[in-house]
C-alpha cells in the first residue's frame, strides 16, 4: 500500500468522525482504512461508550484502544455504522469481504439507520468486479457452491487456510462484471450452502466518502 493510498484512507476516515456525534454506541467494520477511523476516535471518542465490532480483528484493536465492544444483540437497532470497501460504485453498492468479516458486515449495516462507507479514491470503479468477489460458504457445500459459481461465469478459487470468524471458508470469485450488483447478489444468495455474499447492493452505503488528493468527495 502507497503512502498516497494512506493518506487519502486517513483523508476519508477523519471526514468520518461527524458522524459520531451525540451517538453513545455505533457500528465499526473491518480494513486498513478503518483502522485509521479506530486510531482517530480512540484519541477523541466524544460520547461514544461502546462499539459493535464486525470481526475479531476489529474486537482486538479497539479493546487494545480502550475502547468497549457489546453484543449486537444488546443493543439492537444502530443510528450508524461505520466501514470500508474493497470496491465501490458510484450507485454506494460495494464489494466487501477483503478482510474475511463480510457475513458480520452485512448483519451490522441491515442493523444500522445510516451507514457511511469510507474508502480511498483508488476503491472508487465504474463497474464493479474488478475485485475478487469473497463468498462465505459452510465447507461441506464448497464444491457445490464453487460449481454453481462457475455457472455464473465467475472463477472461484478457494482463499487458502483462511477460516472466518463464524468457522466457515471463503471462495474469491475472480472475472466477473457486475452490472446488476441487485440481481447477483439476489442470485448468489439462494446457493444452498452460501452464507453470505460481499456484494452490498441490496443495502449499499447511505453515505460515501471517498478520499483524495484533492480532498474528500462525499457521495
Amino acid at each position: 500500500m502507497t503512502i498516497d493510498t494512506q493518506e487519502n484512507q486517513r483523508r476519508a476516515a477523519r471526514a468520518a468522525l461527524p458522524w459520531l456525534e451525540r451517538h453513545e454506541v455505533v457500528g465499526i467494520g473491518t480494513g486498513s482504512t478503518v483502522h485509521h477511523f479506530i486510531d482517530l476516535i480512540a484519541a477523541d471518542r466524544g460520547h461514544l461508550k461502546a462499539v459493535v465490532s464486525s470481526s475479531n480483528q476489529s474486537t482486538r484493536r479497539l479493546e487494545a484502544a480502550g475502547i468497549r465492544v457489546v453484543d449486537l444483540n444488546e443493543v439492537g437497532e444502530l443510528p450508524v455504522y461505520i466501514d470500508g470497501a474493497d470496491e465501490t460504485n458510484r450507485a454506494r453498492q460495494l464489494i466487501k469481504g477483503g478482510g474475511g468479516a463480510l457475513t458480520r458486515e452485512k448483519i451490522i449495516a441491515a442493523s444500522s439507520r445510516v451507514f457511511v462507507c469510507i474508502a480511498a479514491a483508488a476503491k472508487l470503479v465504474p463497474t464493479l468486479g474488478g475485485f475478487p468477489l469473497p463468498v462465505e460458504v459452510i465447507p461441506m457445500a464448497r464444491t457445490l457452491v464453487a460449481g454453481k459459481l462457475g455457472a455464473c461465469g465467475g472463477r472461484p478459487v478457494l482463499r487458502a487456510g483462511y477460516i472466518t470468524d463464524n468457522g466457515n471458508q471463503i471462495l474469491d470469485v475472480h472475472d466477473l462484471v457486475i452490472t446488476d450488483p441487485v440481481a447477483l447478489e439476489t442470485a448468489l444468495n439462494q446457493i444452498p450452502g452460501v452464507v453470505t455474499v460481499g456484494l452490498f447492493g441490496r443495502r449499499p452505503a447511505d453515505v460515501l466518502l471517498v478520499g483524495s488528493e484533492a480532498g474528500v468527495q462525499r457521495i
